[in-house]
């Protein structure tokens, strides 16, 4: 996909000062990232990429831990990785094959296949208990390890874009190009709340608390929505002509919103009424031209830091200035 990168750059700093300074830097990739996501408390990381397969590194000592391959004697394209709540496993998944790992051993602890369809977007529930799987036929997978039950969502009409899933994996959030994010019980299929967009869901994302629910579409409409009731808490007041999202995270006591975009831009946001209240733009990718990056993952390190893994192949962390 193609984003009209040049004028959402110009209108946004024009209003918001844009940080392109990190506090820290370091490089886990030399030719950049395929994907990568960061654990929730920001202790971890796991990149996927050409020279590595998928690497495993601890951030706090920016440690690697593992490398993990699902067809060493092929190329890797794993392009779709998950962490669990609790760090104990990742989910990874190329097209067709998804895998499990233990983060304590870092040991394999089951690999898969689809027979029909692609896989577009993965989760995974705390204790590696529950696997979510998205697929370009509309249908979401549920599959619990312990039984091996597997439950098919059926409710979404076209391919799955995002897939997000409590830390207990009994509610999922799923958004698709039938324009609809509907959020679930994983029990019995039945769908709790339907979020309605004018255009294709392409991002979703669930607070770990139980508190809130995001979804994006394709144009410049995302919200944030109570999920108890249903109920809309705000819309994030995006000025840019479009604005695609490739990474969200809610801060531990709720009140502020985390992105990452395709154009190489973060920014923090307010929950409760969806204001920008801060920008960052991550390093580009070497050679890219024009300079560019895709943010994979963001997470907050503590009130004032945050970190960011990009397909530049750095992990970057920056300060937050609330004012």
């Amino acid at each position: 996909m193609k984003y009209p990168v040049l004028f959402a750059i110009f209108l946004l700093s024009s209003c918001t000062k844009v940080e392109t300074t990190p506090v820290n830097q370091w490089q886990h990739v030399a030719q950049g990232s395929y994907a990568s996501e960061i654990s929730h408390d920001g202790r971890y990381a796991a990149v996927s990429s050409v020279e590595h397969g998928v690497a495993f590194w601890d951030l706090q000592q920016n440690a690697l831990k593992y490398q993990w391959q699902h067809t060493p004697e092929q190329e890797n394209l794993v392009f779709s990785l998950a962490i669990s709540p609790d760090n104990s496993h990742v989910l990874t998944a190329d097209q067709h094959t998804f895998a499990l790992w233990r983060t304590d051993t870092g040991q394999n602890a089951g690999f898969w296949q689809l027979d029909q369809s692609t896989i577009r977007d993965i989760a995974v529930s705390a204790n590696g208990a529950h696997l979510l799987i998205g697929k370009s036929d509309g249908a979401v997978q549920h599959i619990t390890l312990a039984s091996g039950r597997r439950l098919e969502f059926l409710g979404h009409s076209e391919k799955v874009n995002s897939v997000a899933m409590s830390p207990n994996g009994r509610y999922a959030l799923t958004g698709s190009n039938d324009y609809q994010a509907y959020l679930w019980d994983t029990d019995t299929a039945q769908i709790i709340h339907t979020f309605s967009h004018p255009s294709r869901v392409s991002k979703v994302a669930l607070d770990p608390q139980g508190r809130f629910a995001f979804t994006a579409d394709s144009q410049s409409l995302a919200r944030i929505w109570d999920i108890q009731s249903g109920a809309l808490i705000s819309s994030l007041q995006i000025t840019a002509r479009q604005q695609v999202f490739s990474a969200v995270r809610f801060s531990e006591d709720g009140q502020y919103l985390l992105t990452g975009a395709p154009t190489r831009n973060m920014a923090l946001w307010r929950v409760s009424d969806g204001k920008e209240l801060q920008r960052w733009r991550v390093m580009p990718r070497d050679g890219s031209r024009p300079a560019g990056a895709v943010v994979h993952a963001v997470a907050f390190l503590s009130p004032t830091r945050i970190i960011s893994e990009s397909s530049s192949g750095y992990a970057e962390v920056w300060e937050v200035n609330y004012d």
